[in-house]
């Protein structure tokens, strides 16, 4: 008779928790026991009464899953009663298949976090988190207002009013003047070609041929709506700018040492029209990250240096212990699977955040610059093997250099030169100066004649 062997791990957090985190109830689990299972609502009472039924059996430590949005107030009550919460992402924490019940979940979590085989995810500090909210909420504005503007164009090009072609953005001063104009009703082309601004490339007779309508009213109807729609999206989106403008006001005056750096103006960055108008962020970011100025990096835009703020920030980049975990945080280095002694892939991992996309914008738009380290890196990377690749790797090369400048304060200062390259060119010259007289004077020892190379 063979023996039953029993495989015994380890027992990392001896008194933890697994919680399943539902829409409208929460499944508990203290053991693997039928009995050590509860379900709580989701109500404030609800989790208080949970809160202190797991500090009742003396649960030390709990984890859960980050499921949308509905662990977010548990979490808090939690945090408050003391325990320590271990945030999952739901792709660590599978259980196997066909055992999907909320009572499986909650206690494959517990025995997972029980031996110590769950990590936590990354979470910013208050401060950050509260940022990040107004950010986000900024770009959804953002969004919709550009959903509008494509809709607008739509509406135009149906009444036969080609603004899109004479004018290069519809929503700019001569766009949204026109626009608004034909949503009064006039419909005389001269008359909406004299609202031309005179910055516009396109003269007043050339726009007067664009702006023949056909006076559809339904379209028309369509138009004045989503004309609407945009004015009032603007109106949120600077109502939300002076909200941030607040928010980082209030978080900079509080350390009277930020207050006093000054940042070097750089008139070269362009700032886009989708940046806040109200906020000087090369100034605000300088002093948000201790006098390091993030700025001086070539590509580095507003909007990646508003990004970082809000998503990571100046505390959550020190929770990496090195550039590489951040690099590996964001998904931009090389996901090796090795099988046999052979490497199988070593493609970054799927999936991305807003800093990630940040990063990504700004290696792409690195490729286009001349003449400088990150743009030679970019290009190096680009003859290799692709622009889709040279991306990814300054996207991480930026990555790795904002780490250093915020975390160990190192000013951001390119190599000129290309110190290594530059001995091993020297290298292969000499080499080839030897090969060159070897072969010299083997040919002079047989009596040939050979033409200098």
């Amino acid at each position: 008779m063979a023996r039953k062997k029993k495989v015994s791990l380890e027992m990392i957090n001896p008194n933890a928790a697994g919680i399943d985190v539902g829409s409208r109830s929460h499944f508990v689990a203290i053991g693997q026991g039928i009995e050590d299972v509860r379900e709580f609502g989701v109500y404030s009472e609800d989790l208080k009464a949970l809160a202190g039924w797991l500090l009742g059996n003396k649960v030390v430590s709990v984890a859960m899953e980050s499921t949308g949005t509905y662990w977010q107030n548990l979490y808090a009550a939690l945090q408050e009663a003391g325990l320590k919460v271990t945030l999952v992402n739901g792709k660590f924490a599978k259980n196997i298949h066909g055992k999907k019940t909320d009572v499986k979940d909650c206690q494959w979590l517990q025995k997972l976090h029980s031996i110590g085989l769950l990590t936590g995810s990354f979470l910013p500090d208050a401060a950050t988190e509260e940022l990040r909210t107004y950010c986000r909420h900024r770009t959804n504005l953002i969004d919709m207002a550009a959903d509008t503007t494509r809709k607008m164009q739509k509406y135009l090009r149906l009444l036969n009013l080609r603004l899109d072609v004479v004018v290069r953005d519809i929503t700019g001063e001569t766009g949204l003047a026109i626009i608004e104009a034909v949503c009064r009703g006039e419909k005389s082309a001269e008359a909406l070609a004299s609202l031309r601004h005179y910055n516009c490339r396109k003269s007043k007779e050339e726009i007067g041929k664009a702006l023949q309508s056909n006076g559809r009213k339904d379209y028309l109807f369509a138009l004045t709506q989503e004309l609407e729609l945009y004015k009032v999206l603007q109106l949120k989106i600077n109502q939300c700018d002076k909200a941030i403008e607040q928010l980082v006001n209030e978080q900079l005056e509080n350390d009277e040492e930020k207050k006093a750096l000054r940042a070097e103006a750089k008139p070269h960055k362009r700032v886009n029209k989708n940046a806040p108008k109200n906020i000087d962020i090369n100034q605000v970011a300088y002093q948000y990250f201790d006098g390091v100025d993030l700025m001086q990096i070539e590509g580095v835009s507003h909007n990646v240096a508003m990004t970082l703020m809000s998503e990571v920030g100046r505390k959550g980049l020190k929770k990496f212990a090195t550039a590489k975990q951040f690099a590996s945080w964001l998904r931009l280095s090389p996901n090796n699977k090795i099988s046999g002694g052979r490497v199988l892939s070593n493609r970054i991992p799927k999936g991305s955040n807003r800093l990630k996309i940040a990063l990504r914008n700004t290696a792409n738009a690195i490729g286009n610059l001349k003449d400088t380290h990150l743009s030679n890196f970019f290009r190096r990377i680009c003859f290799r093997r692709g622009r889709a690749a040279a991306v990814s790797a300054t996207a991480r090369k930026l990555a790795v250099i904002i780490w250093n400048m915020v975390v160990k304060g190192v000013p951001y200062n390119p190599p000129t030169h290309y110190e290594f390259l530059d001995q091993k060119r020297k290298r292969k010259v000499q080499e080839m100066k030897k090969l060159i007289a070897k072969f010299n004077l083997t040919t002079n020892e047989l009596g040939l004649q050979t033409s200098p190379l």
